[in-house]
């Protein structure tokens, strides 16, 4: 993907353009903000930049970022790499005791040092951790059932090491934000049982907006929001709304876990999130810093 560069701007348009973001600087100065990070976003070198310069500019401005990301990609080359074949069960990586060591290397190690030094380059000090340190995210096995089309019949799939967050204790988040510090988050998981498991990383991300009551759960996507019937953005949707445009076909395929991601995120305490397109250059201050804002926001009731 090529990025347009931007166009040349006289400095009274540049001081107009600060002078306009001053109200939404005002709006969020001392919050939170969680975003997820991958997809396109995550892979384009130069959108990568672009996001770890808007991640520290929201840090020098006064608000509190934490990042939240994925690595598939990442994982498919080490798996590759090592000659280990991934299973797939709706959408959900068949993680055995193996794959999840190298995962957990993969995303915890590789992968989270690099976003975490993209933001440090940009002039904010960023620290990679992932949900086993400081008993952040608490997972459990996650149990997903399918029913048989004949006989109607639900059997239990086993996934493995593919976890859910049971509890966030978000005191290592406060610990770092509140030391001037943007916490960048692997999601994998440690369970009561003394495992280790891998997490979705947009369902970690909603877990962790909850938990630290964030302003905006930001999912960066590679699609530009929630689409309508007929293919236009919906700017915004209540939780309810969400869920009745998820019975009614609406929102389908791999839209779905996203908005219902979002509307659990809300109900444990995030303000409202936002699905928006991460291939967009600056997508994150386009949804906070002007009016029309550029995806699909979901609030509360």
């Amino acid at each position: 993907m090529t990025i347009a560069k931007p166009p040349v701007m006289e400095p009274h348009q540049e001081a107009a353009i600060l002078a306009g973001a001053l109200p939404y600087l005002r709006r969020y100065a001392g919050d939170t903000i969680v975003v997820k990070y991958g997809g396109h976003a995550m892979g384009d070198p130069e959108l990568a930049q672009t996001f770890g310069r808007d991640i520290a500019l929201l840090k020098l401005v006064g608000i509190n970022p934490v990042v939240v990301h994925g690595g598939g990609p990442q994982i498919n080359d080490m798996l590759k790499r090592l000659d280990i074949k991934s299973t797939f069960i709706d959408g959900l990586r068949v993680t055995d005791a193996n794959m999840v060591d190298v995962i957990e290397m993969v995303l915890a190690g590789s992968v989270n040092k690099e976003v975490a030094e993209l933001i440090s380059q940009a002039g904010a000090l960023a620290v990679g951790i992932s949900g086993k340190d400081g008993k952040l995210i608490t997972a459990r096995k996650l149990q997903r059932t399918v029913r048989d089309t004949d006989s109607q019949i639900e059997r239990v799939l086993d996934l493995g090491f593919v976890g859910e967050p049971v509890k966030v204790d978000p005191r290592v988040i406060y610990a770092l934000s509140g030391s001037g510090l943007i916490p960048v988050i692997a999601p994998v998981g440690l369970g009561e049982d003394g495992a280790t498991y891998n997490i979705n990383a947009d369902t970690a991300a909603g877990a962790v907006a909850g938990a630290v009551h964030a302003t905006r759960l930001l999912m960066l996507t590679d699609v530009p929001g929630v689409l309508d019937a007929n293919g236009k953005l919906i700017p915004e949707l209540t939780a309810e709304q969400a869920r009745q445009a998820i019975a009614g076909g609406v929102i389908t395929g791999g839209m779905i876990p996203k908005v219902e991601t979002c509307i659990q995120a809300v109900q444990a305490g995030a303000r409202a999130a936002v699905i928006i397109n991460g291939r967009i250059p600056h997508a994150c201050l386009l949804e906070l810093f002007t009016a029309s804002g550029s995806g699909t926001l979901i609030r509360g009731e």
